[in-house]
């Protein structure tokens, strides 16, 4: 029997197989899908995502960043980071960066489904593997997560999605870009001498190229043709009762979901990885809905607060010209979260 048996080779699960190798545990990673798998995501690491990749021993390529801005089609709005730069990576070159550290530490890495948890007093079975906890780090919608029923249930407020694509350019900011429009956001991050990620958040259902029209000061931009097919994600908001059930403990996306406004979902996916893998040390699995609660607070706190004004058409055009009126309230937001 071993210790950790993690569903799920993204950033999340990656990250807590590293630090529960670090701490002596015996642990092994399930994960089905050759590596490194692209989803579609931001790509844009605040500073504290950047320095718990330092604390692990991971080390990414990509593109300095220094704040966020805002932009609307009249606005600017941008807030520097205080406390070091953020990174613009790839996902493919985050995951395989974290993959070649857990490698160095000897993490097996299996193609194994998780498709069924089976657990008693000590110990859980899954995939043919049999281990004192089991790490759910299967993403948004997780299959773990259906199966042991932890969803708080429907949301009634609209469903937001997630689409993004690269542009082969040199970035012309060292800051995230966040193009408001009526409907939608467009996140703008450099990731490379002559590589660019644009995601588009919303509510709407529609192909990528009709989305990016609704930004016509960033469409003048950019080149005619992007250089990645557009993937998607959505929908984005998951609510979870709790995320712990016995001995099958919930991190990542997995874990439950406010939005990606605010950029946090990688620095607080590696926050709960390590407070996940205290909670194995300890073998107190009760402490660690309350310690991800704790990790996450400022994100969800912040964010659905973003996403309320958002929501609200009397405040939702008022965002970023408030953001230019008042930069020390949106630099001190800004930097509460990195």
């Amino acid at each position: 029997m071993i210790d950790l048996l993690v569903a799920g080779g993204g950033p999340a699960g990656l990250a807590t197989a590293i630090h529960a190798a670090r701490a002596g545990l015996d642990v092994v990673v399930a994960e089905p899908r050759p590596g490194p798998v692209d989803k579609a995501c931001g790509e844009g690491l605040m500073p504290s995502a950047v320095r718990s990749l330092a604390a692990l021993g991971v080390s990414v390529a990509g593109r300095p960043l220094h704040g966020i801005a805002y932009v609307d089609e009249r606005h600017r709005a941008e807030a520097r980071f205080r406390a070091g730069p953020g990174r613009g990576v790839r996902r493919t070159e985050l995951q395989a960066a974290l993959a070649a550290t857990a490698a160095e530490l000897g993490v097996p890495v299996l193609p194994l489904r998780v498709d069924g948890v089976r657990q008693d007093g000590d110990r859980v079975t899954a995939a043919g593997i049999t281990a004192r906890y089991l790490a759910a780090a299967d993403g948004l919608h997780s299959p773990i997560r259906r199966g042991l029923r932890l969803g708080a249930g429907p949301d009634p407020r609209p469903a937001r999605y997630g689409l993004r694509r690269h542009f082969a350019m040199p970035p012309w900011s060292d800051c995230v870009e966040v193009h408001w429009s009526a409907r939608a956001e467009a996140y703008v991050t450099p990731l490379g001498p002559r590589l660019v990620g644009v995601a588009v958040l919303t509510c709407d259902r529609a192909p990528f190229s009709r989305q990016l029209a609704a930004f016509p000061r960033l469409l003048e931009r950019l080149p005619a043709e992007a250089v990645t097919p557009a993937r998607g994600a959505g929908p984005l908001r998951q609510r979870v009762r709790t995320r712990a059930a016995g001995r099958v403990l919930l991190v990542g996306d997995a874990a439950g979901y406010v939005d990606a406004l605010t950029g946090e979902g990688i620095a607080v996916a590696l926050a709960s990885a390590e407070q996940l893998v205290r909670c194995v040390l300890a073998d107190r699995p009760q402490d660690y809905d309350r310690a991800w609660r704790q990790a996450s607070r400022d994100y969800r706190l912040l964010t659905a607060s973003l996403l309320w004004l958002r929501g609200r058409p009397w405040s939702a055009r008022r965002i970023v010209p408030a953001a230019a009126r008042c930069p020390a309230l949106f630099a001190a937001a800004v930097n509460r979260l990195s």
